[in-house]
């Protein structure tokens, strides 16, 4: 996931959002930011349920009543992302995000923010293969400031070279910065390339640096004209306000948008990914610790068959997610043979999904040593099971990270855009504590043997240059 690059303040997606570890594409966010979790809030004291109306022009609305304080988080998330972009214009979502900064008819270029700023807020926006999210924290009384502006750059956003051109230029040194000059980035672009061969999620989120330097103003108005129209948005508001406040705002803002484009069908090109295992490496000499990466392509929540995705979240927490893991209590302290080591479940995605594991050798052993390490635990877990005591356990884990995760309001609010924007309802985040109370150790062991199969499975080493 992107951030965008700039004075803006950088935004930390929840740990129930996000699982530990991803050797980022993109940035240093997305690399504590893509492995996706449905994890949802667990309503009881302070935030409400959610309450949802949808707009004359289609666009749908989501609040989520939390009278902690006098704040509100006003997130307007569209349906759009990466993965979405025409053959050849890697990066235009992206890119759209930071032009989204440059000006209306109304307001000036770069405006936007420092007025959000003046008035004691925050704001920034975020680009992922499957969405693209703005938000605003402020003050209560700010709703509508917000709500006024975020409406008007949704039909209004003007565009010209002279404001395009050099931000196409910011993207480009974003991309050499965070990608081209990271190792660890550089090495998960080969990854996702190997994982989804012929799929955009093969494609980085920032996009190639061939076709972000090919990116015109025409293209960017393109994309801004079929895709930023409120049938394809979705505005998410948690904070001290309840749907019967909002709605005369939501109408009186948002409401006298006109369509401008009917919503396209979200339909990719597809293969069955990897069907022998894969291997990549990058050695480079700016790397100081090795690394060795494996990512499974499996389903997501939303392609997934009755239990699996719950279960492969409880498989992710049991094998890697935790000091209480297996993978750290056997490699990092019974055998010593790692200095870190972990895994996780990206289940939230439109398409696809990665289950991944990761290892980093201790002192004195090598990647082959960790390796082995870890392909052998993944078997014993394999050939000996878990029990439902176990399974429990990682289920309550999880249970409890939600609970810490419904503090924070904007959390809220990305966990109910998150879902919305890759095939999800409210009602699948509501169902979620059900469901995963439900997974048993049957459950979790069948998505086990059926997913961590090395012929599904892309490895990928990250290792210092000269080392054999």
């Amino acid at each position: 996931m992107l951030n965008r690059s700039s004075s803006h303040s950088k935004i930390a997606l929840g740990a129930i959002l996000f699982s530990a570890l991803l050797l980022s594409a993109c940035s240093e966010e997305e690399e504590q930011a893509t492995a996706l979790s449905t994890a949802p809030v667990l309503h009881g004291e302070g935030p409400g349920a959610p309450e949802t109306f949808e707009l004359s022009n289609g666009m749908q609305v989501v609040v989520i009543p939390d009278r902690r304080a006098p704040v509100v988080t006003h997130m307007v998330w569209y349906r759009v992302g990466a993965a979405d972009e025409p053959d050849g214009m890697s990066g235009v979502a992206h890119f759209l995000e930071h032009l989204m900064f440059k000006g209306t008819k109304t307001i000036p270029p770069g405006e936007m923010s420092k007025i959000v700023a003046r008035n004691g807020g925050q704001d920034n926006a975020f680009t992922s293969s499957d969405f693209t999210a703005y938000f605003q924290r402020v003050a209560i009384d700010r709703l509508p400031l917000v709500m006024e502006m975020e409406a008007d750059r949704m039909s209004n956003l003007v565009l010209s070279d002279a404001e395009v051109l050099p931000e196409r230029d910011v993207v480009l040194e974003e991309r050499s910065m965070r990608v081209d000059n990271n190792p660890r980035s550089l090495l998960s672009e080969k990854i996702n390339q190997a994982l989804f061969p012929t799929h955009p999620y093969g494609t980085p989120v920032i996009g190639w640096e061939r076709e972000i330097a090919a990116l015109s103003t025409e293209n960017a108005i393109a994309f801004y004209d079929r895709f930023y129209t409120p049938n394809n948005a979705i505005l998410v508001v948690a904070g001290d306000i309840s749907a019967a406040e909002l709605r005369p705002l939501a109408e009186k803002y948002y409401g006298a948008i006109e369509r401008r484009a009917d919503t396209p069908p979200r339909v990719r090109e597809t293969s069955v990914g990897p069907e022998t295992p894969l291997r990549v490496e990058h050695a480079d000499q700016r790397v100081r610790q090795a690394t060795v990466q494996r990512q499974y392509r499996v389903p997501s929540y939303r392609t997934a068959s009755g239990l699996e995705s719950e279960a492969m979240d409880v498989l992710a927490t049991l094998l890697g997610g935790s000091a209480t893991s297996r993978f750290y209590r056997k490699l990092v302290v019974g055998s010593g043979v790692a200095a870190s080591a972990g895994s996780w479940y990206s289940g939230t995605a439109l398409d696809d999904a990665t289950f991944g594991v990761y290892a980093v050798p201790a002192p004195g052993h090598t990647i082959e040593d960790v390796e082995a390490a870890l392909d052998a635990e993944i078997a014993t877990f394999l050939e000996e099971g878990v029990t439902q005591e176990d399974v429990d356990r990682a289920v309550n884990l999880l249970l409890a990270e939600a609970v810490y995760a419904r503090d924070d309001q904007q959390d809220m609010a990305r966990i109910y855009g998150v879902a919305l924007t890759t095939g999800g309802t409210v009602q699948d985040v509501l169902d979620w504590p059900a469901n995963l109370r439900n997974v048993t150790s049957e459950d979790v062991m069948k998505a086990a043997t059926k997913y961590l199969d090395l012929s599904r499975s892309v490895t990928g080493i990250l290792k210092p240059a000269g080392d054999i």
